[in-house]
């Protein structure tokens, strides 16, 4: 395939031999961007792991301490309409707001979290919802009784993680326009996060390789054990 200019420029500043440590990959990242626009910063993982074992399922979530750098716009779904709000919450409300969506097709909304009193009535929206990504689930912290808490993180730069049928998880991490600290902590998060959640049954090897890269921009290979 071939790259622009400022792609093969962008790739001269990388040594393909090394495995970059966090903090030296996040001091590079911003010279290596080459669009105009404030490009998003993603780290991917190549994992170990036979995602058809029921043991290997790599999903979840995780917070990211500097904020994800996007403006989240989160439905709350619940009968503690005035606690959603008061966390931060655009919108929330009850059945209401599920007719709004299936009568009017509404969706300006990012994510959707709801308390359990209300599942069963989300569940009917199941179609509608899964193809979207927007269905509520307690993997994804997106499903409790402490609907405050849930708006909060996903306000603050919660983030949902998911390895695909190869084994590989990719999530944005911030914006080059960060600071290289800013974005150092959010990519520590997420590996230790991933780290973390190993299967025990995983032998051997465990991330293949991780890299960090910007939109359209070439990949930086970190030095991660794991």
């Amino acid at each position: 395939m071939k790259h622009g200019k400022k792609y093969e420029a962008a790739l001269k500043l990388i040594d393909k031999e090394k495995l970059y440590t966090v903090k030296e990959a996040v001091e590079l990242i911003g010279k290596t961007s080459t669009t105009k626009f404030d490009s998003s910063v993603g780290l991917s993982f190549s994992l170990n792991i036979n995602t058809r074992a029921a043991d290997q399922q790599i999903r979840g979530t995780v917070i990211l301490p500097a904020g994800s750098g996007k403006k989240i716009r989160v439905l709350a779904i619940t009968s503690k309409v005035e606690e959603a709000k008061a966390a931060g919450a655009d919108f929330a409300g009850g059945v209401e707001l599920l007719e709004k969506i299936q009568n009017e097709k509404w969706f300006d909304f990012d994510v959707m979290c709801a308390t359990p009193d209300m599942m069963a009535h989300i569940g009917k929206l199941g179609r509608v919802l899964g193809p979207k990504g927007l269905m509520p689930n307690p993997k994804t912290g997106t499903v409790g009784p402490d609907v405050a808490k849930m708006v909060s993180e996903l306000k603050a730069g919660k983030v949902e993680y998911r390895a695909d049928k190869d084994g590989n998880v990719n999530l944005s991490v911030g914006k080059v326009s960060f600071e290289p600290s800013k974005l150092e902590e959010n990519a520590n998060a997420v590996i230790s996060q991933i780290l973390k959640i190993r299967p025990a049954s995983v032998k051997g090897v465990y991330v293949k390789s991780c890299h960090l890269s910007t939109t359209m921009g070439p990949s930086i290979k970190l030095n991660i054990v794991g």
